[in-house]
């Protein structure tokens, strides 16, 4: 297969990999997000690094 067979084929050939799925809460995903960024910075402080 070339570099211009791979691309023709287009993103409906491409083989899952295991990542996140397209259909999932987006607000869970971004709340989990924000409270991991607080966590990180509470410890930043916590520790004396700020």
């Amino acid at each position: 297969m070339t570099a211009h067979t791979a691309t023709a084929t287009g993103t409906a050939a491409r083989a899952r990999t295991g990542g996140p799925k397209d259909d999932g809460p987006k607000i869970l995903e971004h709340v989990m997000g924000w409270t991991l960024v607080v966590v990180i910075a509470m410890l930043v402080v916590q520790l004396g690094l700020l």
